[in-house]
């Protein structure tokens, strides 16, 4: 198995854990947390959040 990036704060997300959320159009998102899929349902920026900072 690989290790995936989550979507919103670019953390890697071990195999069996996380959220996998697919949009109509084919877009794909990982999320480590449902605090980073509400935050991204939210239209948040990640730069503009200190704990998401751990991956870049």
């Amino acid at each position: 198995m690989e290790d995936r990036k989550c979507s919103f704060c670019n953390g890697t997300i071990p195999p069996g854990t996380g959220k996998l959320y697919a949009k109509k159009d084919g877009t794909v998102y990982y999320f480590c947390s449902s605090k980073c899929q509400n935050n991204q349902a939210l239209g948040r920026v990640t730069r503009h959040i200190k704990w998401a900072r751990k991956g870049a």
